[in-house]
């Protein structure tokens, strides 16, 4: 019946304009430090089992296919792409980008909820505590372990294993202030995404593994690098264009169904 393919359309539409929300959203990023790009992924609902394959029909032959008719389809996840973004030359004297995998880590305030945040971006900052801070809009976000630097510094180096370093005058020799450290997971798509660059633990991602860079296949650090967004705006704009295509085709379905329903109705006249 013509209401089984007026519901499939509708499912369709449904899910072509989570996509179509999801793309935008990741072209969106395309500027953004660190982001991830978000693939949609669907799968098809339940089907109407009109006949079961293998099954002996009037005629004692046995079917080798079954008749199935499906109800659709629906968004079933979205998954992170962490495939590495470009680096970026920058002056800053503390951006730093992971050449590899990981994530750095930073103390959410007590505040605005508590806990560690995790993220790819790596444009950092000296606070007027000195304490070394990420630089966005969500609050005071400290590294984790906290890294504290002496404001007459000068000359700063952050080396492959993230030790951090600097002349304090009028001493000639070098002073560090500390180490940043970097996590990984098991499943770092099972990361829960707050916003502001920021991802979360959960318990599809496992807990952290957490270590010193450049070891045990965690990536290193560049000093006045950040990692661009891996968004590749091409295949962006394709995918958008299949996907409002898929849309169309879709309302083409119920327009479709809806036709060949009033037909069906106009029979008793």
């Amino acid at each position: 019946m013509a209401v089984t393919a007026l519901h499939s359309a509708a499912t369709g539409l449904g899910s072509m304009s989570r996509e179509i929300d999801i793309i935008a959203n990741n072209l969106a990023n395309v500027n953004t430090t660190g982001y991830k790009n978000l693939r949609a992924n669907f799968e098809d609902l339940l089907y109407e089992a009109k006949e079961q394959p293998g099954v002996e029909n009037g005629q004692g032959n046995v079917t080798p296919a079954g008749l199935f008719v499906g109800l659709g389809t629906k968004l079933s996840n979205t998954q992170f792409d962490f495939a590495q973004g470009d680096p970026v030359r920058t002056d800053g004297d503390f951006d730093v980008m992971i050449d590899g995998r990981g994530f750095f880590q930073v103390q959410i305030a007590d505040d605005t909820g508590g806990g560690i945040a995790y993220t790819r971006a790596g444009n950092f900052f000296v606070n007027r505590e000195g304490q070394l801070v990420l630089g966005n809009s969500f609050g005071p976000l400290v590294t984790n372990p906290n890294i504290d630097i002496d404001p007459e510094a000068v000359d700063i180096a952050i080396s492959e294993d993230g030790r951090i370093s600097g002349l304090v005058p009028p001493d000639t020799e070098r002073t560090e202030f500390g180490q940043l450290q970097i996590a990984s997971f098991v499943n770092p798509s099972g990361l829960t995404a707050i916003g502001s660059n920021l991802l979360i633990e959960s318990e599809g991602s496992g807990p952290p593994i957490v270590g010193i860079p450049n070891e045990a296949n965690r990536g290193r650090i560049l000093h006045k690098f950040l990692e661009a967004s891996n968004v590749d705006p091409v295949k962006e704009l394709v995918s958008l264009i299949k996907t409002q295509r898929a849309f169309e085709l879709n309302s083409q379905t119920i327009q479709t169904a809806d036709e060949t329903l009033q037909v069906i109705s106009n029979l008793r006249r």
